[in-house]
């Protein structure tokens, strides 16, 4: 059977600004995806970032002064900077200035022009430099975009896309793939929009209003539009439009390729909609599902510049420790919904979950093991065990939280693992093996052996979600490096010397908080 080869893609990030805390979120879910399918044995590409077109980039670096490729190299290396500095395991990061972008931008609009989904006309309607989204009259709210940018009136000739001609086989992808958009809700909203009717597409805009970006193939008077220049970049990745790249036959059209874009619930319209339809179009395959994440608030409040309460990811990492960030992102709230940051609650649930739970029963498991097995894990004949003893079900376990990650319920599949520590401190409360080794030697070790047996599943699980501690929680047991896939969920090496107890988890002094 060949290999599945999983392609995760975090959005190209716009660089009209340094990066936040929505950036990091959504490199993070795709980063835990990317982990788990490695771990999971699957052959993996994890592709980032940066989209440097467009007008609003343009007006901010004349604003600054800075002339424009000088600006986009700038911010565009502190979102390579974030990747690098957050632990990150990408393969690619591209920026949409190199010429392997170009190349596959040219090349679909150039596929689109010739199959006659691309033509000609003019456009008249409301435009919005912030979204770089046109609007008609009936999408505004109090005469703003939706998102509450402002818009202005435009008139121009153009290239648009035969969208409209879409929106049947739109809905019939839905209907067959009813995961195609996660969370459900979500998908929900796609159909709503798309069943509410679509009109054509306007995807150029002239050089008289934009003069940053690729430019129409045969026209010099016009560039192509950033949304469909932005989108091209998963095609690039892949070594488009070279079709026989082998990244590009692998991941993008093999038969066991499985392509996941993650993105922000504010640009779902596009992955969901405007690029199936594209694809489609072109007769290119489609990716196989777009996860959309709710937005982080600041202590409730709305992140925004003019209140002052923009999250750094790099700092509040420096303050509070890189998978501490991570686990209360990951935990706080299901990922279709929006959710706020609290300095209070992320050391509320470390200290809860993390210390005082997983990190307590891998220090009083391994101390006992010092104390009475001369710090090796016990070689126990589980035959002579009663059934109060058996082994913890690893496939059952590995079963359900599977289906948590794969559907991106990361917020369930940590409140498994936790719930599975909690078992397994409810165990040895109950147990007490430092009373059995004065009673039943043979009973205690083997009520050691299924301890560390627990703390081996839940080390493997949080690989995906913690990778710095779980690196040091598996070393706490002994548990080498290359028996850490979930195919050895149920090997553990009776033997091994283990190493002296220490704190994996550090908790934070709530008197600060």
């Amino acid at each position: 059977m060949s290999s599945k080869h999983f392609c995760v893609t975090t959005p190209i990030y716009y660089v009209n600004d340094v990066p936040h805390i929505g950036h990091f979120y959504t490199t993070l879910i795709s980063d835990v995806l990317a982990r788990f399918k490695r771990l999971d044995g699957d052959n993996v590409k994890f592709t980032t970032g940066t989209d440097e077109h467009g007008q609003k980039i343009e007006e901010t670096a004349r604003k600054r002064g800075t002339p424009v490729l000088q600006f986009v190299d700038e911010v565009s290396e502190s979102f390579r900077e974030l990747v690098h500095k957050s632990g990150f395991c990408a393969d690619d990061f591209i920026r949409t200035t190199e010429s392997r972008h170009k190349d596959a931008v040219v090349a679909l609009w150039d596929r689109l022009y010739s199959r006659g989904q691309i033509y000609k006309g003019s456009y008249a309607g409301f435009y919005s430099v912030r979204d770089e989204t046109f609007y008609q009259e009936r999408d505004l709210i109090d005469g703003k975009a939706p998102t509450g940018a402002e818009v202005t009136w435009l008139e121009e000739p153009g290239y648009f896309f035969k969208l409209s001609e879409w929106q049947e086989a739109l809905l019939q992808l839905y209907q067959d793939n009813p995961r195609f958009v996660v969370p459900e809700g979500k998908l929900s909203e796609v159909i709503s929009f798309v069943k509410s009717g679509l009109r054509d597409l306007s995807v150029s805009r002239s050089k008289a209003h934009l003069s940053w970006g690729i430019g129409v193939p045969g026209d010099p008077e016009h560039l192509i539009y950033v949304w469909v220049d932005a989108l091209s970049n998963y095609l690039a990745l892949v070594g488009f439009p070279n079709e026989d790249a082998e990244d590009y036959n692998n991941f993008w059209c093999g038969e066991n390729s499985h392509v996941v874009h993650v993105v922000g619930k504010d640009i779902l319209k596009f992955h969901a909609v405007y690029w199936p339809a594209l694809l489609m179009a072109a007769g290119l395959p489609l990716p196989k599902q777009v996860v959309a994440h709710g937005w982080w608030l600041n202590e409730g409040q709305k992140i925004s510049k003019s209140l002052g309460n923009v999250i750094c990811p790099l700092t509040i990492i420096s303050e509070y420790g890189l998978d501490n960030v991570r686990y209360f992102l990951l935990s706080e709230t299901p990922i279709g919904n929006d959710a706020s940051f609290s300095a209070k609650r992320l050391k509320e649930r470390v200290n809860c979950d993390l210390a005082n739970n997983i990190g307590n029963l891998v220090q009083r498991t391994v101390t006992l093991v010092h104390k009475w097995c001369e710090g090796k894990v016990p070689s126990v004949d589980m035959k002579l065990m009663c059934a109060d003893e058996a082994l913890p079900d690893y496939q059952g376990i590995l079963e359900q939280y599977r289906v948590y990650v794969e559907e991106c319920r990361f917020f369930e599949a940590l409140k498994f693992i936790i719930c599975l520590s909690s078992t397994a401190n409810e165990y040895i409360a109950v147990k007490a093996p430092w009373k059995l080794f004065k009673e039943d030697t043979a009973l205690a070790e083997a009520v050691l052996f299924k301890l560390l047996e627990y703390i081996k599943c839940i080390g493997l699980m949080l690989q995906p979600f913690l990778p710095v501690t779980s690196e040091k929680l598996l070393e706490q047991i002994a548990v080498p490096v290359e028996k850490r896939k979930f195919e050895h969920i149920a090997e553990l090496c009776t033997g091994r010397v283990l190493p002296k107890a220490v704190p994996i988890f550090s908790k934070f002094d709530m008197d600060d908080a």
